[in-house]
């Protein structure tokens, strides 16, 4: 069976699973309101001031360690589906066991971009350590539209 990292950076899917998660990106910065919004939305406009395409790139690149990051839950949807029977499908399946455990989800994505961040340097470093401190809460938000968004590439 293909690992997560192979399913999502096949050349005919990788770029649909880059749209799927730049526009849930985009959907999720544009839902939050309050003050604590204002410095995520900072940060975002920051980001598409110096590159507009850069959220995409990042996603693309960060791709695979995200994937491998998610690896486990593609595993225990695996084993779930065979215990279920039939019941219900794999991507089925899949989805809810991600949307199911959103603090282990941000966690496991996190840890990427945690170390990612611990090696960059200037405007980008200085936004990403500024959000860190609220990133689990809009992760963990996130996690729903993510599990629905990557739910139809799981075999």
């Amino acid at each position: 069976m293909a690992t997560l990292v192979e399913i999502v950076t096949r050349p005919a899917v990788r770029p649909q699973v880059v749209r799927a998660c730049e526009s849930l990106i985009e959907a999720e910065v544009a839902s939050k309101s309050g003050l604590s919004a204002l410095a995520l939305k900072a940060g975002y406009k920051l980001v598409r001031a110096i590159k507009p395409t850069m959220v995409g790139e990042v996603v693309d690149h960060l791709l695979p360690e995200f994937a491998a990051a998610l690896e486990p839950f593609l595993l225990e949807a695996r084993e779930a589906e065979a215990r279920e029977r039939g019941r219900r499908t794999l991507p089925q399946v899949f989805e809810a066991r991600v949307a199911g455990d959103p603090a282990r989800v941000a966690a496991a994505l996190l840890s990427v971009t945690d170390a990612r961040a611990a090696r960059a340097s200037g405007p980008l470093k200085k936004t990403y350590e500024r959000l860190r401190s609220t990133a689990d809460e809009h992760v963990r938000a996130a996690v729903p539209g993510l599990a629905r968004a990557l739910a139809p590439f799981a075999e």
